[in-house]
């Protein structure tokens, strides 16, 4: 496969050269390393596509995690406890969670909601996640998973990896695709969301 497209918000590339451009060798060297012909083994049932092979999503996700796993990125869990007080939110924001429990209950919090993101693939804090799911899994990666991430202090730059719409009509219907989330970046405004990111459009 290839990267046939990319989208830098707020520098994430720029960041990415500078900084850890040995870590961009390595997820090129990943994506260029899986042939994508190799899992055109989902037969569509879907009316304008009955069968016909298409790409499975399972099946390619498998194969990243294996391949991202061997160069030692590693899945990384952010755990955090939710208030909907703002200042204390934003005092606590930087803390463990054992020290935001404790923060928060010492602030009036009777029981402070304990809740954790996870994030397939982290080195040098740098995320990457891999999507070939719903529309929906990939709004919640850049508007809510990555930003919390990076708020919290574990990650200076997150990745996108997302089929392109030549790849994505070789999918199952509903899978999202790179210029589509694009657009939804966009057209959200120059700084939103406040998160560095790099979306990379991928395809046979």
């Amino acid at each position: 496969m290839k990267i046939a497209q990319k989208y830098s918000h707020l520098n994430g590339e720029e960041y990415l050269i500078v900084h850890h451009n040995d870590l961009y060798e390595e997820i090129t060297d990943v994506i260029n390393s899986i042939d994508a012909e190799n899992f055109r083994t989902k037969i569509s049932k879907e009316k304008q596509k009955i069968g016909k092979p298409l790409l499975s999503p399972i099946e390619l996700n498998k194969t990243f995690n294996i391949a991202f796993n061997k160069s030692e990125w590693r899945e990384n869990r952010y755990n955090y406890y939710i208030t909907l007080d703002r200042e204390l939110m934003e005092k606590s924001v930087l803390m463990s969670a054992k020290e935001q429990k404790e923060f928060l209950i010492t602030n009036g919090e009777k029981e402070p909601i304990y809740s954790y993101n996870q994030t397939d693939f982290v080195k040098n804090k740098i995320a990457v996640e891999v999507q070939f799911g719903k529309y929906a899994f990939v709004a919640f990666d850049l508007f809510v998973k990555h930003m919390l991430f990076y708020s919290g202090g574990k990650i200076n730059l997150g990745i996108e990896i997302l089929p392109t719409k030549k790849m994505q009509s070789q999918m199952s219907s509903g899978v999202a695709y790179y210029e589509g989330e694009v657009y939804n970046v966009m057209r959200q405004g120059r700084n939103s969301p406040p998160v560095p990111l790099l979306i990379l459009g991928i395809e046979p």
